[in-house]
């Protein structure tokens, strides 16, 4: 190096030195601004700004070369060949344009390193085919060290120069790459400059036809024009180009801020610009992310390599915030040209929205809306899962629960009502379990309740009491408690799959709600044929009228006193083809249950008032009802319509309701019974003494008869206790000025001991036994009235 520096220090004229660095530069910054501009550009054009560049750079090394030439002195006359000197020219040009068109090779990211390689190759070939070119009267001798370090010194650094100039966007890639290539040709030519020795030779001869040193400086200074103007230009191009990306940048971005999802536009990896919706996405400024990497925002190798391999395809990834939190999102890649230059667009969208729907979604196929428990489906995802993890010594109960008379509470106080008892069950349960433990809602008010890892099945049996009594108690609101029944099923006792399970489970609460309800009972084997005979009966029930399986019997009432029918009570009657006659005291609880009862209960009432509209004698016809069909809403409207059909007047019209139907709801009861009463209809009290016996339900409802029931009449006449209470009830209708009709009277002393006592109206089998009504013709089309023929009648009912 030291000889390098004599070299340049001793033989160069230090002035024409710092010029020929200064022509260097200029053509290093030209080229490299012609070499971007012609990346930007495509087709011909491309070709066109890279046949520039390399005449810009060729001219550039070559009269870098010719004019530091000038500045060397050997000290004894000199000239250059013509021919080697202008083939060192096209030699500059040729190589260094191959090695910028290889640095523009598309998707290749070693085209600029190596295009780089090959402009030193041009720096170095120019260099020593001018060297060649001078012509000394002595001989040249060279230093092979210091030609090899020149050669690899341009080499080295011309291969940095290239991939640094057109790395990325800033301008101080561009300047770096512009110094680098400058110093690539000047360390090259200063280094093989120093290699040089001359040894004068007066035998050696210039030839004649080399050209002076004067004209070489000519042809230089023209060179070197050349180069300012194409620098000039480049500047220029530059200018143009900065504002045209300044301006497509500042178009480009607004269009960007404008959108509600986050874009970034980037250059490999690195960010380029991001738009206010992405910011405010990664909680930070857009200024923070120009020039950062992808990584910093999409920390997911998979994901990221993902979406730079396949554009334009959605990928779901995961986003840094800038308080470390990660935010789902959906990110889609696409090319785009950008300042001239291709760039890549990402869309980002965030994902929370979608991912929260879409969790709510999940949770809404898996659970009860109002209850927000477990539903079938997933209970019976678990309760499938739970079977096959069983393990030997341990078992697993199954839970069946519904809540005891639910139907009633919706039809008494709404459904709203219904929703809160629902909800009130569940969130009282619910706080019991245990960690494992699961409660789901099956429909309706039915419930069921997932029990692993038990040991044994009575810890089932304590949790059943345990739930029963908290339904029971009141809240902190005073609401009132819940009755429940509970049938518990246990695997694997009873089944091992999870269908027959659930079977088992509701047959034992079947059991439950017969026996008493608010109770649990566990299934027994046996429990399974009654279950089913209960189904077949519930069934049967529905299609009893349509099967014309329903039948009315009549009793006749009579006036105590001068013994005469004035009406009759019509009795519901089910004739099974199979079973025979099923008892009312057996179906119709059933039929109250299951609701069918609005439907028998319309039957009978119009059935029985267009039997007693055809009757001559203008006899009562009196009705049982339900309290199932008090609290029906239309109730009240049926009754009318009825009338209406069948041209019954309403007063002979007699509905008997027990005292208990009324308690559940007392204002709506009240109201339906004053609607009734409105049409004319008369209303009677039955079973009076079996129930609350309420003497304000007697002042407070508008009733025009009470019944005693048949359970007092019996032995009345040697019972005194039953006397008393028949007294009693007696005393009380004279003293409401309501008649009493006492049922169930069998015996001759037992109506003797009844008219003795100034009772109203009586029935039972020693007056009739109820009948058809083709029995009771002489009665009903008033051919006789009298308790004679009445007695004959109960005779042939009898027989019947």
């Amino acid at each position: 190096m030291l000889k390098v520096y004599n070299c340049i220090a001793t033989a160069h004229d230090l002035r024409l030195v710092v010029l020929a660095a200064l022509i260097c530069a200029l053509a290093s910054f030209a080229a490299v601004n012609l070499l971007r501009h012609a990346r930007g550009s495509s087709g011909q054009m491309r070709g066109i700004w890279l046949m520039v560049s390399a005449i810009s750079i060729g001219f550039g090394i070559w009269a870098t070369h010719f004019v530091a030439m000038l500045a060397f002195s050997p000290g004894i006359p000199s000239g250059y060949n013509i021919i080697l000197t202008l083939l060192s020219l096209v030699a500059a040009i040729l190589l260094t344009g191959a090695g910028l068109a290889v640095s523009l090779l598309p998707n290749w990211r070693h085209g600029p390193l190596l295009g780089g390689a090959i402009v030193a190759g041009g720096i170095a070939a120019m260099h020593y085919t001018g060297m060649a070119a001078l012509e000394i009267p002595g001989i040249i001798l060279w230093d092979p060290v210091l030609v090899i370090v020149s050669i690899l010194l341009g080499a080295l650094i011309g291969a940095a120069a290239l991939p640094v100039a057109l790395y990325g966007t800033e301008e101080k890639w561009k300047i770096s790459g512009a110094v680098l290539l400058t110093l690539a040709i000047c360390s090259h030519h200063f280094t093989a400059m120093g290699a040089v020795s001359i040894i004068p030779d007066p035998t050696v001869e210039v030839s004649q036809l080399a050209v002076p040193a004067g004209w070489l400086a000519t042809g230089v200074a023209l060179a070197s024009f050349a180069i300012i103007g194409m620098a000039l230009a480049g500047i220029i191009l530059d200018i143009r180009d900065r504002r045209r990306s300044e301006l497509e940048a500042d178009r480009m971005l607004g269009l960007a801020n404008a959108a509600v999802e986050g874009l970034l536009v980037c250059d490999g990896s690195e960010v380029v610009t991001v738009n206010t919706s992405f910011a405010t996405l990664a909680g930070s400024s857009a200024t923070k992310f120009v020039g950062t990497r992808l990584e910093s925002c999409f920390p997911e190798d998979i994901s990221r390599r993902k979406l730079l391999t396949h554009p334009n395809q959605p990928i779901e990834a995961s986003l840094r915030h800038r308080d470390g939190s990660v935010i789902p999102v959906e990110v889609i890649l696409r090319p785009i040209d950008f300042a001239g230059r291709p760039h890549q667009v990402i869309a980002v969208r965030d994902l929370r929205a979608r991912k929260k729907a879409e969790q709510h979604i999940r949770y809404l196929a898996q659970h009860d809306a109002l209850t927000s428990l477990p539903n079938r489906g997933h209970f019976n995802e678990r309760i499938d899962q739970e079977i096959t993890a069983l393990t030997d010594g341990k078992k697993l109960a199954v839970l069946y629960l519904d809540l005891d008379r639910f139907k009633e509470v919706n039809d008494l106080f709404g459904h709203a009502a219904g929703d809160k008892v629902l909800q009130t069950a569940a969130s009282r349960i619910t706080a019991m379990l245990r960690k494992g433990q699961m409660m789901a809602r099956l429909g309706g008010d039915e419930f069921a309740i997932l029990l692993p890892g038990l040991a044994n099945a009575d810890a089932a049996g304590r949790l059943a009491e345990e739930i029963l009594q908290t339904l029971r108690a009141r809240d902190a609101a005073d609401s009132d408690g819940i009755s429940s029944s509970i049938g518990i099923a246990v695997c694997p006792d009873d089944a091992m799959d999870p269908e027959t399970l659930l079977n088992h489970a509701d047959t034992a609460l079947y059991r439950a709600k017969t026996e008493g309800r608010a109770t649990y009972r566990f299934f027994e084997a046996e429990m399974g044929e009654a279950v089913r005979d209960r189904r077949m009966l519930e069934h049967d029930l529905r299609h009893a009228i349509a099967g014309n399986q329903m039948k009315l019997a009549y009793q006749p009432q009579e006036d105590i006193q001068n013994g005469t029918v004035i009406g009759f009570e019509a009795l519901l009657r089910w004739a099974h083809p199979v079973r025979g006659n099923v008892p009312p005291d057996i179906f119709i609880p059933v039929a109250e249950e299951t609701g069918a009862i609005l439907d028998i209960g319309e039957w009978v009432l119009r059935t029985a008032c267009q039997e007693a509209a055809s009757w001559k004698q203008p006899l009562t016809i009196a009705v049982n009802v339900s309290a199932v069909q008090i609290y029906h809403d239309n109730f009240v409207a049926i009754v009318h319509e009825i009338l209406l059909e069948t041209g019954l007047p309403a007063h002979r019209l007699e509905l008997e309701i027990t005292e208990t139907a009324l308690i559940r709801d007392f204002d709506r009861a009240l109201s339906t019974l004053r609607r009734i009463k409105a049409l004319g209809v008369h209303i009677a009290m039955d079973d009076f003494g079996t129930g609350y016996s309420s003497l304000s339900n007697l002042r407070a409802f508008p009733f025009d008869k009470i019944k005693i029931d048949g359970s007092f009449i019996k032995s009345v006449n040697t019972n005194s206790q039953a006397a008393a209470i028949v007294r009693a009830v007696l005393g009380l209708g004279r003293g409401l000025g309501l008649p009493v009709l006492a049922e169930g009277v069998e015996t001759e002393a037992e109506l003797q001991f009844l008219r003795d006592e100034s009772c109203d109206e009586v029935q039972g089998y020693l007056l009739g036994r109820p009948a058809h009504i083709e029995h009771f013709l002489d009665i009903t089309q008033g051919k006789t009235t009298t308790t004679a023929t009445a007695t004959i009648v109960k005779d042939l009912a009898a027989t019947a």
